[in-house]
């Protein structure tokens, strides 16, 4: 039985106009310094301010060449931010990403390296080209913001995310993410090919020098107003009746031979966990700040319907051999709910 009511107390400190205003320019700000160097992936940019603003992880499918080195470089440019480029590979080793221990013979002692995951934005390259024991070397990194090396805890920069990427079209030497690291990555986004206007464009950037490593963008927002941004996205309104439609679509994931096609629905293995749930809470809340509200919609629920459960839906093979997509099921899923 889907759930109906929600404790009334589920709610959102106010945001003053102020507040509010203040938010939205320093959220212009970022997006036009993105619009300066990545043509298109209009998707792409929301997922990724989602992210900044509510300090989630992103799980990137693509083809090679869609930019999205580029727009985790250029992300980290304009706000002054710390940014690290992992390249997974299967002889990938954790202490690579996460830092060691190294022999001084001056100081005779070992001294602390850390590694490059101690970055404000860390992007994993194909994630799914490292081993899995590399994999769950982030395991801590991304949900306690800390790494351990000799014993001892660093704490991670703040803001701090984690933009992952896997090419679906080479699966030789790759090795399957585990499920417990793909549910902490709060949204998974597939890319598509530019169109021809938009690639057209990526040329006559490419000709004008505006890729060049010295037409860097100034930064256009310092940490400080990150963090003071990520403060505010939590004080946007969620209505207790959107909480109970959040929920519900959750919990048909893991129910939904009662309630969608039941061809659709033996096709599920496992459903959402309760990350789905605080997941789409979270983002809808940056969503709907990025849209320039103080409230969330149930659009803003639907809209990142596909975001938040494509990788925390695991399919069968009969899936595969039938060749069903997830965004299907996830269609008949957000039919199956009434909306508030």
């Amino acid at each position: 039985m889907l759930p109906t009511s929600v404790s009334p107390h589920i709610d959102s400190a106010h945001i003053d106009p102020q507040e509010l205003a203040s938010a939205q320019q320093v959220v212009a700000n970022i997006a036009h310094s993105f619009e300066s160097k990545v043509v298109g992936q209009g998707r792409l940019r929301e997922t990724l301010l989602i992210s900044l603003m509510t300090g989630g992880h992103v799980l990137l499918e693509s083809v090679p060449g869609l930019a999205k080195t580029t727009a985790a470089q250029t992300l980290a440019d304009s706000i002054s931010a710390l940014f690290h480029r992992i390249q997974c590979t299967p002889d990938l080793l954790p202490s690579d990403i996460v830092g060691t221990q190294i022999y001084d013979a001056a100081k005779g002692g070992f001294v602390t390296q850390l590694g490059p995951v101690h970055a404000n934005i860390v992007l994993l390259d194909e994630i799914n080209r490292s081993s899995a024991k590399t994999q769950s070397a982030m395991l801590e990194a991304m949900q306690e913001r800390q790494t351990t090396i000799g014993g001892q805890v660093y704490r991670l920069p703040q803001p701090f995310m984690v933009m992952a990427t896997q090419n679906p079209i080479e699966q030789e030497g790759t090795y399957q993410l585990p499920e417990a690291q793909m549910d902490r990555f709060m949204l998974k986004d597939v890319l598509d090919y530019p169109s021809p206007v938009e690639e057209v464009e990526v040329i006559r950037r490419i000709d004008a020098g505006v890729f060049r490593v010295e037409s860097t963008p100034q930064p256009v927002a310092t940490l400080d107003q990150v963090r003071i941004l990520q403060e505010t996205a939590k004080k946007v309104y969620l209505d207790p009746s959107l909480v109970t439609y959040i929920v519900g679509l959750v919990y048909v994931t893991r129910h939904a031979g009662n309630y969608i096609d039941p061809n659709l629905a033996k096709l599920i293995e496992f459903g959402a966990s309760p990350r789905a749930s605080i997941a789409f809470t979270q983002s809808a809340r940056a969503l709907a700040l990025l849209r320039g509200r103080d409230h969330v919609i149930p659009e803003d629920i639907k809209d990142l319907a596909e975001r938040v459960l494509r990788h925390r839906i695991i399919l069968g093979f009969e899936a595969v051999a039938e060749n069903i997509r997830v965004e299907t099921i996830i269609a008949a899923i957000v039919d199956s709910v009434q909306t508030p």
